[in-house]
């Protein structure tokens, strides 16, 4: 088949060579669902665990007696592992089937959660978020693998993958509230522990139902594996972020080590790249402006959204001293939007293509950011309101529309790569917020300065999502 670079919906015609092309194979019908429902909770923990700890930082930080640095490590550590290992993941996948990279997925992800819930101090905590970090990573393009290989037409898949997205973001508005009820009743430790018997009860799911997607190669010929590329993007993305939060907190000798390190790796990345004879990232995506456009879109939403998210816990639980309970009540006008606007997204793409609501939801947040000048000393929920709901809608109304942007800003042949990237984009930006956040706005228990930090912080975010509206006009409509 001759690949084609247009952006709109590909005729039936197309969609069944597409299909006979990579020769996948497809679930039974009567099964399909209950594979859908059981990869379903798997990116569900993966969520949630992003999450569900934000109301624990706290606790965490006492029981551990850890500050600022180590509560960004902890969510960070989580999120630079599943960005820097994405793509990687997707490419071992290829190599040796997604099926069992979903099962070694699901059982690293659930033996670090142990590790995190046994933790004894703040380094073995961070790491073992790290290691969960990356058992998510294989998990992620492993289950959309195969959900895409148990419904190849494109109507059915765009059915399925909207019911993985809503049910995924459930987990945002699930993750404070049960975080909370996790931490003041039973300690901050049960939010891990709780996998465990979830990740058992799924990885026996995928072992009984699920089957391998089978894709036939001429030849038999396996993609060769860029073990450089798969070295180098973690430990370019990892120097990053912690050059950011060293810098943050004025740790001039440690901002230096790790800048040189990220500047190394990333020159050392570029290199590798283009002499691989299988590239993690082929040079032509990366040389697309409707591709990198939708791609910035999803790093600012999530680079935003997990900032002021994570600041916001601070200032109800630290400078307001909520319960974790509490403060995950109080997060949900954020929360319960997303969930309940991801479907409503994909059917405004649907019928009017990926520009209306990427702007909607742009310049919604915008304006509701600006409420973050109101914010002071005392008792600021009031000024909180209106940007945890501006966001919460706006996102909303990006989130399926950017993926959409994303897939359709590629030929048919690197949709899979196309997913994967968007998912990078996305976990950086998660990475980069509550770094940068974190650093600029510093400890609730400082009011004065925390204060001063999130006013700066509200013209960074207004800024930032003007930059993505106006990504808006370079990505595919349809």
């Amino acid at each position: 088949m001759r690949p084609t670079t247009r952006t709109g919906a590909p005729t039936t015609t197309e969609t069944n060579q597409t299909t006979e092309t990579s020769q996948t194979t497809a679930a039974p019908v009567p099964r399909r669902g209950a594979v859908l429902a059981i990869l379903c909770a798997g990116m569900f923990l993966v969520l949630l665990d992003v999450t569900i700890v934000n109301v624990a930082l706290p606790g965490i930080g006492r029981a551990l007696g850890t500050g600022l640095p180590g509560l960004q490590g902890v969510v960070d550590g989580y999120a630079v592992a599943i960005a820097g290992l994405l793509l990687g993941g997707g490419a071992l996948g290829d190599r040796i089937g997604h099926r069992r990279m979903t099962l070694i997925g699901l059982g690293l992800f659930g033996v670090a959660s142990l590790a995190c819930g046994s933790a004894p101090g703040a380094g073995p905590l961070i790491a073992a978020r790290v290691v969960q970090g990356a058992g998510a990573a294989l998990l992620l393009p492993g289950s959309l693998a195969v959900i895409t290989a148990a419904y190849p037409g494109r109507a059915e898949q765009a059915r399925a993958l909207g019911v993985w997205a809503g049910i995924s973001s459930t987990a945002l508005p699930a993750g404070p509230l049960l975080g909370g009820m996790l931490v003041d009743s039973a300690g901050w430790r049960w939010i891990f522990l709780l996998n465990v018997p979830i990740v058992a009860a799924a990885i026996a799911g995928v072992l009984t139902i699920v089957r391998e997607p089978r894709r036939e190669r001429p030849g038999g010929a396996r993609p060769p594996l860029d073990r450089a590329g798969m070295a180098l993007a973690p430990l370019t993305l990892g120097g990053l972020v912690w050059t950011v939060i060293a810098a943050g907190h004025g740790h001039r000798d440690e901002t230096v080590v790790t800048a040189a390190v990220t500047v190394v790796a990333a020159a050392a990345f570029v290199w590798a790249e283009r002499r691989a004879a299988a590239p993690m990232v082929p040079g032509g995506l990366l040389r697309a402006p409707a591709f990198l456009g939708a791609n910035g879109i999803a790093l600012a939403m999530n680079l935003v959204t997990n900032g002021v998210l994570f600041v916001a816990t601070l200032k109800l639980q630290q400078g307001e001293h909520h319960s974790a309970f509490s403060a995950g009540v109080l997060l949900l006008p954020m929360a319960v939007p997303l969930a309940l606007l991801a479907p409503v997204s994909g059917r405004l793409t649907a019928r009017f293509g990926t520009r209306v609501p990427l702007g909607a939801g742009t310049a919604l947040a915008a304006a509701g950011c600006l409420s973050l000048l109101r914010v002071g000393a005392g008792g600021s929920y009031a000024a909180l309101l209106p940007v945890l709901l501006a966001i919460g809608i706006g996102d909303g109304l990006i989130v399926t529309a950017v993926v959409a942007a994303a897939m359709r800003a590629v030929p048919p042949e690197h949709a899979g790569l196309a997913g994967g990237f968007n998912n990078t984009a996305r976990q950086i930006g998660t990475a980069l917020g509550v770094a940068v956040y974190g650093a600029v706005a510093g400890s609730a228990l400082a009011p004065g300065p925390f204060v001063s930090g999130v006013h700066a912080l509200a013209w960074v975010s207004v800024v930032l999502w003007l930059a993505a509206l106006a990504l808006t006009r370079i990505v595919p409509s349809r």
